[in-house]
């Protein structure tokens, strides 16, 4: 099937794109002490060159002393970390690109194989990575109020460098969807409860922060996924209703287009449907979606983690489905990891320079 319709243009508030692939969020891990270097500035400007529509960037912690388990994934905060966000942004827009970082707190975590930990205890809504496993503290209304505060802050942050547009990290059990998840959201306030209308108001209220410091004319994006790092068949919303009363509040607050992770795109969200999350999405709001999982290549992502390499996959599902309207932007990890032309071989029908992906290309910044 022809992939044309891939680029074509998208606009919508701040974002006016040239085509319909955006590079997925993939942690790196390449910015010592939170501080992206010159490496990691030329590895996003590549990607732009080699005709990537939209770039999110890794994600990049806010301003909580627990936000990140990891010391060197890069921050969204402090005179030296947006400096080197500066210069990402400039390198990105002068290949023609456009790019909006995502922006993260991971509460409560696994410690790190490093042996790192933040100076303070992680933070969460009730301690909880997962069922069971405590690893840090329950987040007093004061902890979420400057945590909202912080989410607002590195928005503001973003627009002020001239980013096009920011991504709100609330999937794959992070903070906020720790929030969203009943299993560890154990709160009696105002935040916790035994429904997601609920379980959604810290999430709502961080985006009617981060909206309030951006304004109505720049583009919000949140990333959301149904399943957890520690159950991949996880649903937080079962069926069509669920996953309305999930989402709808949140574009009501101000999210304009919704990203949806799931470990492969061509997946049925729901019974008696082909639908995938997406679709689903999509048809239950009336917003954009962006599609994600395992796009263009044999396997998913959690097996790479395993030392699983993936080749090149045909792109005929993934292009029906975008022709019939099921979403309109298409996320693409691994491939743009390890290719950063990958876009414009599609685009140009070099199918047979695509490259496969291997464990390798995630201990280094693929430059070429």
């Amino acid at each position: 099937m022809s992939t044309i319709n891939l680029f074509t243009q998208f606009h919508l508030k701040s974002l006016h794109l040239k085509n319909r692939i955006v590079m997925a969020p993939m942690t790196r891990s390449f910015s010592p002490n939170g501080i992206p270097t010159d490496d990691v500035a030329n590895y996003y400007q590549k990607r732009a060159e080699g005709e990537v529509g939209l770039i999110f960037s890794e994600g990049t912690v806010i301003d909580r002393p627990s936000s990140s388990n990891d010391a060197n994934v890069p921050h969204f905060y402090g005179e030296e970390a947006l400096k080197g966000w500066k210069q990402i942004i400039d390198g990105v827009h002068s290949a023609g690109g456009q790019m909006g970082p995502q922006i993260w707190h991971m509460g409560i975590m696994d410690n790190h194989h490093s042996g790192w930990v933040p100076p303070v205890p992680f933070e969460g809504p009730s301690g909880l990575n997962r069922p069971g496993f405590n690893n840090g503290n329950t987040m007093s209304e004061k902890d979420i109020e400057n945590t909202i505060l912080a989410f607002g802050k590195a928005a503001a942050d973003a627009k002020r460098l001239g980013f096009d547009t920011i991504e709100i990290h609330g999937a794959h059990g992070y903070l906020i969807d720790q929030f969203f998840n009943p299993e560890t959201n154990l709160r009696t306030d105002v935040y916790g409860g035994k429904t997601i209308k609920e379980r959604n108001t810290f999430a709502i209220e961080v985006v009617k922060e981060v909206r309030r410091q951006v304004g109505n004319d720049f583009a919000v994006i949140m990333r959301f996924s149904q399943f957890k790092p520690s159950d991949y068949n996880y649903k937080l919303a079962k069926t069509p209703q669920e996953l309305d009363a999930w989402l709808t509040p949140l574009v009501d607050a101000g999210v304009d287009i919704l990203h949806c992770s799931q470990r492969r795109f061509w997946e049925p969200e729901f019974k008696n449907s082909d639908l995938n999350f997406a679709g689903w999405a999509k048809k239950v709001t009336g917003s954009p979606t962006i599609t994600v999982g395992s796009v263009g290549l044999s396997g998913d992502f959690f097996g790479a983690f395993a030392g699983e390499s993936s080749q090149p996959a045909s792109l005929d599902e993934l292009t029906k489905r975008f022709d019939r309207g099921d979403f309109d932007l298409v996320a693409v990890g691994r491939p743009l990891l390890s290719d950063p032309n990958w876009a414009a071989k599609i685009r140009s029908g070099k199918t047979k320079e695509l490259i496969g992906f291997t464990k390798e290309a995630l201990a280094e910044l693929v430059l070429e």
